[in-house]
């Protein structure tokens, strides 16, 4: 087994607590690697002789922070080739898609598996190790393994989505009819999708779950079928996902087509549970709240994308309080426009408060707050990390991530606090400094105790070539859509 030693970092951040405040913060310490898992970690001082000695590589962290390594619930890879797009800038959800889908339409197999690297380049340099993606468009001979051979050679840890989208417009859905799949087509690639890839091991590196899009691009009977299909396969932690309650006109199509809230379909499609997360859930109701705390089932925020289409806030302290598993997610790049994971965290830490700001007076243990009286403990530096890091490791149903302690998988991000960002922050507070002072690049990231980002740089493909093709590919794309 190759060995690694993080030796004397001014600080590393553990978050090994559920409490978001608890986790232990080492001064002076370091981390040694076995293989792809944690072996000791502790004061730099206390560091056995023999593990120094027998260390195959040593990384010198003074002046860095070290934390577990970011975890990303929510993302749509391909959408890289769609950033700033014209047309769709200033839309809100349901025009955007209409507006994209003609475009998507054009997508081939070498388009996704170079904007899956692109975008999981831009994870990795950003200090995040494990990353879901959800691919639910499947043109021009495109299947799930362009996203997973792109992750397997740029050495991030992934869980693939096989999303779907069976409802077209002529049947009341959004989608144009020539982007959406047939039902048994779906169920039947998605069982040899689990079949092939879904890894249910301590440190896997492939995962597999099940994704049709959103109620108002797939039927109730696919979701169903989907659910029972992924709980077939029993102990293997196959997981499902899909988009719920993300805006208004999302609200307002369940209500006319299901009579229902979002969360009550949920419910009567048996996508409720220990085994699911929803993305965005910006228009939770408090009875949604309330199902999801009771199943535990979880939920991916979004807060860039959520203020890119103007969808809204999350009610996220309000869903944490009451138990529901909360991870982040950066969405799809073309409604985000990046996918900066520690940028994303500081979003939430912000959107959060100026949400408690805009808020109706409430009553908490018998005292009545208004507006920003609670704005700023809403939601603080470590409350964010905390969702970014654990958070998305319970939402993705995953127990050997989001923390750093023995045992644990080696997925760690280590940012340089003698940069500009940090000046006069990080003398005081490494740790909250991160998101209060700076959105830095990780100067070094390591998944499964491989370093895939070397002094800021990517150790596992060459970026520039690859960004020009990707280039190419971006205006071939919206070229094709124009011609169509």
């Amino acid at each position: 087994m190759n060995t690694l030693l993080i030796h004397n970092a001014t600080c590393i951040a553990t978050f090994d607590h559920i409490e978001p405040d608890q986790g232990r913060e080492l001064k002076d310490a370091s981390l040694f690697v076995r293989g792809h898992r944690i072996d000791w970690i502790g004061p730099a001082a206390e560091l056995p002789p023999a593990l120094r000695a027998e260390a195959d590589e040593v990384i010198d962290a003074r002046g860095h922070l070290v934390m577990p390594g970011l975890v990303n619930t929510h993302h749509h890879m391909y959408q890289s080739l769609t950033r700033a797009i014209p047309g769709v800038q200033d839309a809100e959800l349901f025009s955007w898609l209409r507006g994209l889908y003609p475009i998507w339409a054009g997508l081939t197999p070498e388009m996704v598996q170079v904007s899956t690297q692109v975008a999981m380049a831009e994870l990795l340099l950003s200090g995040c190790t494990t990353s879901s993606d959800h691919l639910y468009i499947y043109p021009n001979g495109v299947r799930l393994e362009d996203s997973i051979e792109a992750a397997q050679r740029i050495g991030m840890r992934f869980l693939a989505t096989r999303g779907s989208m069976s409802v077209g417009q002529s049947q009341g859905g959004l989608p144009p009819d020539r982007v959406v799949e047939k039902e048994d087509a779906i169920l039947k690639d998605s069982q040899r999708l689990i079949e092939t890839w879904h890894d249910a091991s301590h440190g896997a590196m492939v995962q597999i779950a099940l994704a049709p899009c959103s109620p108002f691009s797939v039927s109730p009977a696919l979701m169903k079928q989907s659910a029972e299909l992924a709980r077939s396969f029993t102990g293997q932690g196959v997981r499902l996902h899909t988009h719920l309650a993300e805006n208004d006109h999302d609200i307002a199509y369940s209500r006319e087509k299901f009579n229902r809230t979002p969360a009550q379909y949920a419910q009567d499609v048996g996508w409720l549970g220990d085994d699911v997360w929803h993305a965005h859930c910006v228009k939770l109701d408090d009875e949604g709240i309330s199902l999801f705390a009771a199943s535990r089932t979880g939920v991916a925020h979004c807060p860039c994308s959520n203020m890119r289409l103007a969808s809204g806030i999350a009610p996220v302290r309000r869903m944490v309080d009451a138990g529901v598993p909360v991870g982040l997610g950066v969405d799809g790049s073309a409604s985000n426009d990046g996918a900066h994971m520690v940028n994303e965290a500081r979003q939430a830490l912000l959107l959060a408060r100026v949400g408690r700001a805009l808020s109706a007076p409430e009553t908490v243990n018998g005292k009545t707050f208004f507006g920003c009286d609670l704005g700023p403990a809403e939601m603080t530096a470590r409350n964010a990390l905390h969702i970014a890091t654990r958070g998305g490791a319970q939402v993705l149903g995953r127990t050997d991530i989001g923390h750093l302690a023995p045992g644990m998988c080696a997925d760690l991000a280590l940012f340089d606090l003698r940069t500009l960002g940090f000046a006069g922050g990080a003398v005081h507070d490494p740790v909250a400094s991160l998101l209060l002072c700076a959105s830095p690049q990780a100067a070094y990231t390591v998944v499964n105790g491989r370093v895939v980002v070397r002094e800021g740089r990517l150790a596992s493909v060459d970026l520039g070539p690859l960004l020009e093709r990707h280039n190419w590919l971006a205006s071939d794309l919206a070229e094709r859509a124009r011609q169509a």
